[in-house]
């Protein structure tokens, strides 16, 4: 009778948590959204509570308007904008905080309510704990990314700042689906294999940094510095990736040099992959295991073709935007397939 009480508990507690997966997932998305329309600097205060509300009137949004004006990106790159252009704009980046701030209430009211009813167990505490703590270090780093481009000559949001804000929203994510999963995958859907094991954490730390890469390449804008392929402006080792000086500044700075890493991480990721797909071929009495091991091949093809996508379609604003966030939610959708692999897998029974 207790072990039936704590796994319909458990489970209910898992639901919940992966509600909070597909909130994180839109929330990124919506960043995604944010950052291809520009709109990262249309708010420049901070308003935990009183933000929540976007002007209600035409004297309130004149004057957010006017807070807008102030900054380097209206004076240099939106200085036509009408206000009609603006609210566009602004939209998106309410938007965006407005989801953050529904996200934190759909986690907050859960745990109160698991609370109360005595859902939760001892080893649950430590997890929760971690969990609250990581969604408001997010938060912290979104208002940094957003802090770093409303200085004087900064005309969007630091790319590195950018990329912090991204790996820590997919933290959060693998977080949050990892806790999951360790209330709703059974002891017998598990596999003992150190190998695949092994070759999946390789995976992972590659598709970290190419995920980085990735964020690198959004806030640089980099996809449109070479909107080629197979070639990066008509060379497969363009010349323009070393004029940086010193030349570790390329790894970091340099358009052609991220572009160019972004690129031949993906070829490592497909090819580490598809060795992994023949390697797990072996295992054949898990239906869970099977189905995640198609998983990760076809959203591994998905996301190549959708990343070819969206730097051929990189100098057409409003394809960008739709192959950029198709490729971003293809991209999640790896992760959280990898994620989910990684904890089915054991290196000892």
């Amino acid at each position: 009778m207790d072990t039936t009480i704590t796994q319909r508990n458990n489970r209910q507690v898992a639901i919940w948590l992966l509600i909070g997966v597909g909130m994180i997932i839109i929330q990124v998305l919506l960043g995604g959204i944010t950052r291809l329309t520009e709109s990262g600097l249309s708010i420049t205060e901070w308003k935990p509570i009183t933000g929540a509300l976007p002007p209600l009137n035409d004297v309130a949004w004149q004057a957010e308007f006017d807070r807008y004006k102030v900054t380097d990106q209206f004076k240099y790159v939106h200085q036509n904008f009408s206000l009609s252009d603006f609210k566009f704009i602004f939209f998106w980046e309410w938007f965006h905080r407005l989801w953050a701030r529904l996200m934190g209430m759909v986690f907050l009211i859960g745990f109160v309510y698991f609370l109360v009813r005595k859902k939760f167990n001892t080893k649950m505490i430590l997890p929760m704990v971690i969990l609250f703590v990581l969604g408001g270090i997010q938060g912290a780093i979104g208002w940094i990314m957003v802090a770093s481009g409303l200085v004087p000559e900064k005309y969007f949001v630091g790319h590195v700042e950018l990329a912090t804000h991204f790996i820590a929203a997919l933290g959060l994510l693998s977080y949050t689906l990892w806790f999951a999963l360790s209330l709703l995958i059974k002891p017998e859907q598990r596999i003992v294999n150190p190998s695949l094991k092994k070759l999946m954490t390789v995976i992972v730390v590659v598709l970290t940094l190419q995920l980085i890469y990735g964020a690198f390449m959004a806030g640089l804008k980099a996809a449109v510095s070479a909107p080629t392929w197979p070639d990066i402006n008509g060379s497969m080792m363009p010349e323009a990736m070393n004029e940086l000086s010193p030349w570790t500044k390329n790894l970091v700075n340099n358009n052609i040099m991220v572009h160019f890493i972004h690129r031949g991480l993906a070829y490592l990721l497909f090819v580490l992959i598809t060795a992994w797909w023949f390697k797990a071929k072996a295992i054949n009495n898990n239906k869970l295991f099977g189905r995640l091991r198609t998983g990760i091949l076809l959203l591994v093809l998905l996301q190549v073709v959708l990343g070819i996508l969206t730097v051929l379609n990189a100098t057409y604003t409003n394809r960008l935007v739709i192959f950029g966030v198709l490729h971003q939610a293809t991209a999640m959708l790896l992760l959280m397939c990898v994620v989910t692999l990684l904890y089915i897998l054991r290196k000892r029974q």
